[in-house]
């Protein structure tokens, strides 16, 4: 019998049983592809993420993710996550980790608590500057979600197909309406049916309301037809937006804290940022972890 450590922690939070769940395989040598996906189906969170030794030593590991269902280019969590995990292990330069992964490199940058010892989280940068695609009805979109149309604002853009390496529709809703969101999954079908999906079995949206200044986001991601009806916090579909807002003003750079998770009991807070550089604009995202479990899976 194999037997594979592993540890889960809550992202995007300080507090247990808040943030999104995440299991990290530290060591994945000598797993399939197949008994990825298996485990990462077992666990049935979001994400599961094994880390495998880098193709380039200048880098610190190769790290695969996958859903329940299938493995993914970069998601936000899941880098974080595995970045605080790692650094638990002090495998970080300086407090610097590289992942090789799908979407390219990623960068994590470990944050300590105020002693300056123990990580107390970590921020990601995409791997990709922000890229737009179709736009997606808004009638549509209110349908997969039970509202109706008005609920959906598109005064500054039109739900749209957004990436900065995992890619999401990003929708703007009205404040009152985004907590009656309700994901319907045979409107879902019919919608990805007519919309060309970022990736097989998926059509991820990412619905956010403006919260005071404009800085401060609330924000729902569901995905039902990738097996995550909602989601607690999602950096992949927060690093889009944040590069959307920016890209709509004249500005060089921008931050927003976005609270998420709030509807499932599971309330989780994420910094983004984007800026303006040489090849577009980029984004970052970061936020706490906090451990929770430790065990062994046998195979």
């Amino acid at each position: 019998m194999r037997t594979y450590p592993f540890v889960t922690v809550d992202v995007f939070t300080g507090r247990r049983f808040g943030g999104n769940p995440l299991a990290v395989f530290p060591d994945a040598r000598g797993l399939s592809e197949a008994e990825m996906q298996a485990l990462a189906a077992e666990f049935n969170l979001s994400e599961t993420t094994f880390v495998l030794p880098p193709e380039d030593p200048a880098h610190t590991a190769r790290v695969r993710i996958f859903n329940r269902r299938a493995e993914m280019p970069f998601a936000g969590h899941p880098n974080v996550g595995t970045g605080w995990v790692l650094a638990q292990q002090g495998r970080d330069r300086d407090g610097v980790l590289l992942f090789e992964e799908i979407a390219g490199l990623v960068e994590v940058r470990v944050e300590r608590d105020p002693a300056g010892a123990a990580p107390a989280g970590a921020t990601i940068a995409a791997p990709q500057p922000l890229s737009l695609g179709p736009e997606m009805p808004a009638e549509a979109l209110a349908a997969c979600v039970g509202l109706d149309r008005d609920a959906v604002i598109v005064a500054a853009h039109r739900p749209v197909l957004a990436s900065v390496g995992n890619s999401f529709v990003v929708a703007e809703v009205a404040p009152e309406a985004l907590s009656r969101a309700v994901p319907d999954l045979a409107q879902f079908r019919r919608a990805a049916a007519d919309f060309p999906a970022p990736g097989p079995g998926r059509l991820p949206l990412y619905l956010y309301a403006r919260d005071g200044d404009g800085a401060q986001l609330r924000a729902r991601m569901f995905s039902p037809l990738s097996g995550t009806f909602e989601d607690p916090a999602t950096g992949s579909a927060a690093t889009p937006l944040a590069a959307l807002l920016l890209s709509l003003s004249g500005h060089a750079e921008a931050r927003f804290d976005i609270l998420q998770g709030v509807e499932m009991g599971r309330p989780s807070l994420l910094h983004a940022t984007a800026r303006r550089v040489s090849d577009g604009i980029r984004a970052t995202v970061g936020g706490g972890c906090v451990p929770v479990l430790r065990g062994e899976a046998m195979l």
